[in-house]
């Protein structure tokens, strides 16, 4: 758990600079496919879910 953790904030602050810095290149791309990964293993990983799960539905039920 404390390696998922370090890794999540490791590429998440290297993502975080590649995009403020020099916008997305591959090896930036790359970067953020191995932060996605640690997060996806983390105990973080169903709250994100449901929280995207919900914000879908709010935005799918908005008429225009």
């Amino acid at each position: 758990m404390i390696l998922s953790i370090s890794g999540i904030v490791l590429f998440g602050t290297i993502a975080f600079l590649f995009f403020r810095r020099d916008g997305l290149k591959v090896s930036h791309a790359l970067v953020c496919a191995l932060f996605g990964f640690y997060v996806a293993g983390s105990s973080i990983a169903p709250s994100i879910t449901a929280g995207g799960a919900s914000l879908a539905s709010l935005l799918g039920g908005i008429k225009f």
